[in-house]
């Protein structure tokens, strides 16, 4: 397809009214006509992320410098959700979100072609990155985080999230290059390659593991969402034996306790306060 047809393409797609994400599958832009509403003020434990992140993404919106953003930590804090509250936040204001799989960024070029010039402001989504060092899709993405021959457009911006810091798998050879250097540890040129792929994201934010009462907040909030106001000894017990049973206390563990409790008290008749 060529770049005047693919244009015209999603010029048909963006018409639809309605849509504000599209999802990249099988080399066309597909869009998503039922997005998940997610808001800021439901994401909690990440202030510090959430700030950075909306003043980033609100001078992208408005045409002045921005940079990509890297989001990586552990499963379950918030990464995927504050992305897509982004979206909700600042869609009014012609922000618009296209889903990459993380294997299909060998397909960038095809993807932004018919974005450039366009009035909306694009964030490139790629949800739990993660490839090995010889994927073409590596290529693909550091050409388009540090530039290439032909100028990357003002209205594309990537979000990106990871549980890994460094993007790529750690190897156990990895640690077979490090070096002494007059007395100081030096990586080898893989742990450097790694840590250099990171570092071409101008926001690089880490989102730690909630600890137990952050946990406890987060599960009275989900309750509460639900109409569930009650919060008592029994209440916290099943919560913290939810997440004992999934080994995480995390942002999504919350949620899904407070949807189970909430529907099994309904289901046996005993109503939210």
């Amino acid at each position: 397809m060529t770049t005047a047809s693919s244009a015209a393409s999603f010029s048909a797609l963006a018409s639809q009214p309605g849509v504000i994400a599209w999802r990249w599958r099988q080399g066309a832009l597909q869009p998503v006509t039922s997005v998940q509403q997610t808001h800021l003020a439901d994401l909690l434990g990440i202030d510090r992320q959430k700030e950075a992140m909306r003043r980033n993404t609100e001078q992208f919106v408005h045409g002045l410098p921005a940079n990509h953003a890297l989001l990586t930590g552990a499963r379950g804090t918030g990464k995927s959700s504050l992305v897509k509250a982004l979206l909700t936040e600042f869609s009014a204001a012609g922000l618009r979100l296209i889903e990459v799989p993380p294997h299909d960024l060998i397909d960038l070029p095809d993807i932004v072609a018919p974005l450039r010039g366009r009035p909306e402001r694009f964030i490139l989504y790629v949800d739990d990155f993660s490839v090995a060092s010889s994927d073409p899709a590596l290529i693909a993405l550091k050409t388009a985080l540090d530039g290439g021959v032909e100028e990357a457009p003002d209205n594309v911006l990537i979000y990106a999230t990871s549980n890994r810091r460094y993007l790529m798998p750690t190897l156990q050879s990895d640690n077979r290059e490090y070096q002494w250097v007059d007395d100081e540890l030096h990586p080898g040129e893989s742990t450097e390659e790694k840590v250099s792929l990171s570092e071409r994201f101008g926001l690089w934010l880490s989102f730690l593991a909630f600890n137990q009462n952050d946990y406890e907040q987060l599960v009275r909030h989900h309750l509460a969402k639900l109409g569930w106001q009650h919060w008592d000894e029994e209440v916290r017990a099943e919560a913290l034996r939810w997440a004992q049973t999934r080994a995480s206390r995390s942002g999504r563990v919350a949620s899904q306790f407070a949807r189970d409790w909430v529907g099994r008290q309904s289901l046996a008749g005993r109503q939210p306060d």
